[in-house]
């Protein structure tokens, strides 16, 4: 089992977290209100622990379960208190109306956050196309990532793997851009063809 620590303390950092203390991992929440931090710990229960924003965090695999605009600025503040960290990006940058990321073609927000982070550390873009509420009913789901470094992207597998879902690789962290792409597309499948939130997009192979 790995230590997870999550740094956001909203509904997706608060999904993951539950499956997380279920598939036994050392749990650590993270957040600016300290108070609420606790709180969320002691939700999840499990030995959960409340951490403290800005300190090098417990856990080996670190969720950036935050607003995609705090994202890179999270993380340069975090500096070298991420040395050696594998850092899960679950974010998706897009446009207050849902019509458009705000990354240009080319990068992604998975890849501005490498920019900033130490160069031991490791991005790997997962669980962004996956609703948070819908992770929460505890039923097993493809989770699609992508990263660079081999070794961080089968430590993530596994963890994906651990918490009852599918790991599906996407190949390099510029796939990044298209799996951000695709949480796009889910928002808009939600407002527009499937008419609510309560679906999950996955792959099924053929014989």
């Amino acid at each position: 089992m790995s230590s997870i620590s999550i740094i956001g303390l909203g509904g997706m950092g608060r999904a993951v977290g539950a499956r997380a203390v279920e598939g036994g991992h050392a749990v650590e929440v993270v957040g600016r209100d300290a108070a609420k931090a606790k709180d969320l710990a002691a939700a999840l229960g499990g030995g959960a622990t409340a951490g403290t924003f800005g300190t090098a965090p417990a856990g080996d695999i670190v969720i950036l379960a935050v607003p995609n605009a705090s994202a890179v600025p999270v993380v340069a503040q975090y500096g070298d208190a991420l040395a050696g960290k594998i850092i899960i990006d679950i974010t998706n940058p897009m446009t207050t109306d849902a019509t458009g990321l705000t990354t240009p073609d080319g990068t992604s927000a998975a890849q501005e956050i490498a920019k900033v982070a130490p160069a031991s550390a490791h991005v790997v873009k997962a669980f962004n196309t996956v609703f948070g509420h819908v992770m929460a009913l505890g039923r097993p789901l493809d989770v699609l990532f992508a990263g660079d470094d081999a070794r961080a992207k089968a430590r993530v597998s596994a963890f994906i793997k651990s918490l009852g879902l599918r790991p599906l690789d996407a190949g390099g962290l510029e796939m990044a851009h298209w799996l951000e792409g695709t949480g796009l597309l889910m928002i808009n499948l939600a407002r527009h063809g499937v008419g609510d939130f309560n679906f999950a997009l996955g792959v099924s192979t053929l014989p």
